[in-house]
């Protein structure tokens, strides 16, 4: 029969590097004390890092730079089991991840159906911004997308980003877009629909 720790262990490599997590990830595996003492050895081991309190990586290594930050994505999904929140990056956030503006948000927003808060994370500083509930009901890529549109404007929408997204996007998440249209202002429809469309062969 395994252990506590090696099943803490083999879900953490399961997810593979760079993941992030906290105690309640492993809840169905023993006790919250059995799981802290298990994930403190770990980390005395280096096995994992904590980057914030009650907030673990298992770290991504680069042969000259060292440990890698973990992305602001892999935070706040760390975050959301843990608070069970609903989290979408902000219009701004979503169009630089999209490739529709390389421009780098000054802040690194996510928007939330929890409180407004901050989460510091070495160097990185996250915002949670509570809003709508009716702006996360879309699902996760689709409402990239809608949010990211809207972030550029209606005046701003060019046919390259329409292109881009066309291109970019998977067929799940253009059929996903393609339900999830409902949650999108009426002048965003048009761009909507010439990126679900269907080429002509």
């Amino acid at each position: 029969m395994q252990s506590i720790n090696n099943k803490i262990v083999n879900r953490i490599y399961s997810k593979g590097r760079s993941w992030c997590f906290t105690q309640k990830n492993f809840f169905d595996l023993g006790s919250p004390g059995a799981i802290r003492i298990a994930l403190h050895r770990l980390e005395k081991k280096g096995s994992i890092r904590r980057i914030a309190r009650g907030l673990y990586e298992y770290p991504k290594k680069h042969v000259t730079i060292g440990l890698l930050s973990p992305s602001p994505e892999k935070i706040v999904e760390a975050l959301s089991v843990r608070d069970a929140i609903r989290f979408q990056p902000s219009g701004a956030y979503s169009a630089n991840l999209l490739g529709l503006s390389e421009q780098v948000p000054a802040q690194i927003v996510f928007l939330t159906n929890g409180s407004t808060r901050r989460v510091k994370v070495g160097r990185q500083e996250i915002i949670l911004k509570r809003t709508s509930p009716k702006i996360l009901e879309a699902g996760k890529n689709s409402g990239m997308v809608i949010l990211a549109l809207k972030h550029l404007g209606k005046t701003q929408i060019k046919q390259q980003h329409v292109e881009h997204l066309k291109k970019s996007l998977n067929n799940s998440t253009k059929i996903q877009l393609q339900k999830d249209r409902k949650y999108a202002p009426i002048w965003m429809q048009p761009a909507i629909e010439n990126i679900v469309i269907n080429d002509p062969c």
